[in-house]
């Protein structure tokens, strides 16, 4: 188990590679007992699963981050290898990290199974925001979401149609389609972070091809003005250099921001 842990923390000092890091969680065995614990939804007629970590100790949730993984990953694997947990302990959060159907997510570009079998993500997450917030007694206004790549890619889409349950939302290393329209029903604070180095995901936009095929995305600057012109407030994080990884800063970063930007 020791080996197993050292590889998968090494996974964040490299160019991010999703498929690898969950091949090797599975490989190696399950995520270590801190880890949150394995729940299940039935949503459309299908048994969603999803990993939930709240605080110890902790009676009244500060706020609900939903955190989504990047494609070929799970939510426990995800949950593991970004530490998440120990930054929302600080801040009183509970998170709940689902799993996407085939590893990914239907984020609009079609270039995922879910996308192209019709799965309604949007959805089963607004459904399991839905049941924490009444399970926890979580103010609605304080419901935030993250992810990195493909989940980046989710969390925008579902700040533009489900702007009403999400108060903030911080995407890593991922926009939207090209092909997929925005107009959220109210302002939501962004904080936006994406490296300029990153070989997956183009910091500039046009064609790329991830783990479900190729698609067509807007670049990370684009993304961060269409978000300012919804009038909420944008937090614009270029990362020179950077690759296609989780920075190592972004769970601290992200919890503090959305503990500053409730509704």
């Amino acid at each position: 188990m020791k080996t197993a842990r050292l590889t998968l923390r090494r996974c964040s000092h490299l160019v991010f590679s999703a498929v690898l890091c969950a091949a090797m969680a599975l490989t190696w065995g399950a995520a270590p007992a801190s880890a949150g614990q394995p729940q299940r939804l039935d949503f459309g007629g299908i048994g969603r699963t999803y990993s939930l970590h709240v605080p110890p100790g902790l009676e009244h949730p500060a706020g609900l981050v939903i955190m989504l993984h990047g494609a070929g990953a799970t939510g426990s694997s995800w949950e593991w290898e970004t530490n998440y947990d120990a930054f929302a302990n600080a801040h009183g959060f509970v998170v709940a990290y689902p799993d996407g159907i085939d590893f990914s997510w239907a984020d609009g570009r079609g270039a995922s199974v879910p996308d192209r079998q019709g799965i309604d993500d949007v959805g089963f997450i607004t459904g399991l925001v839905g049941k924490l917030t009444s399970d926890f007694g979580i103010d609605p206004g304080h419901v935030y979401a993250t992810g990195m790549s493909a989940g980046a890619f989710m969390v925008n889409r579902l700040a533009c149609e489900r702007a009403d349950m999400f108060a903030a939302i911080a995407p890593v290393a991922g926009t939207l389609g090209a092909n997929v329209g925005c107009a959220p029903s109210q302002p939501v604070a962004v904080l936006e972070m994406h490296g300029t180095a990153d070989p997956v995901v183009p910091f500039n936009g046009g064609p790329m091809v991830g783990r479900g095929g190729p698609s067509d995305i807007i670049s990370a600057p684009a993304m961060a003005e269409r978000w300012r012109q919804t009038g909420g407030p944008v937090e614009f994080r270029q990362m020179d250099g950077l690759g296609h990884v989780w920075p190592g800063d972004a769970s601290a970063l992200s919890t503090q921001f959305f503990a500053n930007h409730a509704r």
